[in-house]
């Protein structure tokens, strides 16, 4: 299909792809031939309309000619692109327009000198770093990510992330360094482990991860898809802080010690709960609640042997299918803030506990009931309701 048949905003739409530095403000623009001149800077103007020249003629030569119109502004990518960087018929294109904004007497005759070279911020001041704050007692984390743009500031991306609900908040806000840094250095240094810092790679494969199951009935948070590439781009060898975990601190623990470790660190409150959606978890209240009611039980340890059953039974539930690979996930994120929490033992039981959760060594009953038991706490803690024992003998 040829740039005429595509369109501007079709044309700019595989000039991001082909461009991914400068996606983020290429998209924002939709087509706009004058709020794309507004979101990119001057060099990437002059990337962008090169681009367009060489590869979508006829859009280049669009965009080209509304720039045209504004010279000392969008304008001045005209004059500061180098022909001798673009196929002959682009090179046409470019001469006629330009040999238009001389003959309007806007632009500098042929041999005067223009002005092609950016400057770009000094390394030292550049900013490229991610922190991970840890998961929730829903098992929710924020992911924060600091970019330098192109422009001048910093973006500060904040995503609101679940592995089991998707995506559930998103913003970005614009900075000058100096703010963007302090926030930095306070959020390492607040009250607890309020962040960890992670590399920026690391944070976008937690992202992309949570968008990967966000759920098709609700929609992304607004903003995310427009800033989707620049904040969920996955890198080659880009991994996980839990499998970073688990590659730097194999091998774990026995199975099952680690697994009576894991369901200690649950009850005290170390981990979790992480309980399911409302309906989920009170389906199983109920399913609790009464195996120790409204039975005719003449031994409390047989009402006990009853409840213990169902708790064993929602346990396997927990632990088997994609609710175990969920809390395997999680207790391998754990593992990664354990470990940089100079807590390796416990960051290998957790890794452990991952592992038989996925392999269904019997072990992993073990912290998924704690988990159970810690979600129905508030019953369990309830005497039963006793029901009067009709008696066996009739009396005449």
């Amino acid at each position: 299909m040829s740039g005429a048949q595509r369109g501007l905003p079709e044309a700019l739409e595989r000039a991001a792809q082909a461009l991914r530095r400068d996606a983020d403000a290429i998209r924002p623009a939709n087509g706009d031939p004058s709020r794309l001149a507004e979101s990119l800077d001057p060099p990437a103007r002059v990337r962008v309309l090169a681009w367009l020249l060489a590869n979508e003629p006829a859009a280049g030569e669009e965009l080209a000619a509304s720039w045209a119109q504004d010279a000392e502004g969008a304008g001045a990518a005209l004059l500061a692109l180098d022909e001798r960087s673009l196929p002959k018929s682009a090179r046409k294109i470019l001469r006629r327009i330009v040999h238009g904004l001389r003959t309007r007497g806007v632009a500098p005759p042929p041999d005067a000198p223009t002005a092609r070279v950016a400057t770009l911020p000094s390394l030292s001041d550049a900013i490229d770093e991610a922190r991970i704050t840890a998961l929730d007692p829903r098992g929710a984390r924020v992911v924060a990510l600091a970019t330098s743009h192109p422009g001048g500031g910093v973006r500060l991306f904040q995503i609101v992330i679940d592995d089991a609900r998707g995506v559930l908040d998103f913003e970005v806000l614009s900075a000058a360094r100096r703010d963007i840094r302090r926030w930095l250095r306070e959020s390492a240094r607040g009250e607890g482990q309020t962040s960890v810092a992670v590399s920026p790679a690391t944070a976008r494969a937690l992202v992309a991860r949570a968008a990967a199951h966000h759920p098709a009935s609700r929609a992304l948070p607004r903003g995310f898809a427009e800033w989707r590439s620049r904040v969920a781009e996955v890198e080659p060898d880009a991994r996980t802080p839990g499998e970073q975990a688990r590659a730097a601190l194999a091998p774990e623990p026995e199975a099952i010690a680690a697994g009576r470790r894991v369901a200690e660190l649950v009850r005290e409150g170390a981990i979790g709960p992480w309980p399911p959606e409302p309906r989920a978890l009170q389906e199983l209240a109920l399913r609790v609640a009464q195996s120790r009611e409204g039975v005719l039980v003449v031994s409390e340890a047989a009402r006990g042997d009853q409840q213990d059953r169902a708790l064993d039974e929602a346990a396997k539930e927990l632990a088997g299918g994609e609710n175990g690979e969920l809390l395997a996930l999680r207790l391998e994120e754990v593992a990664f803030l354990f470990w940089k929490g100079d807590r390796e033992d416990d960051a290998r039981a957790c890794l452990a506990a991952a592992k038989a959760l996925r392999e269904s060594d019997d072990s992993r009953v073990l912290p998924a009931r704690a988990f159970v038991e810690t979600w129905l706490a508030p019953i369990l803690r309830e005497p039963p309701a006793r029901e009067a024992a009709r008696p066996l003998v009739v009396r005449p």
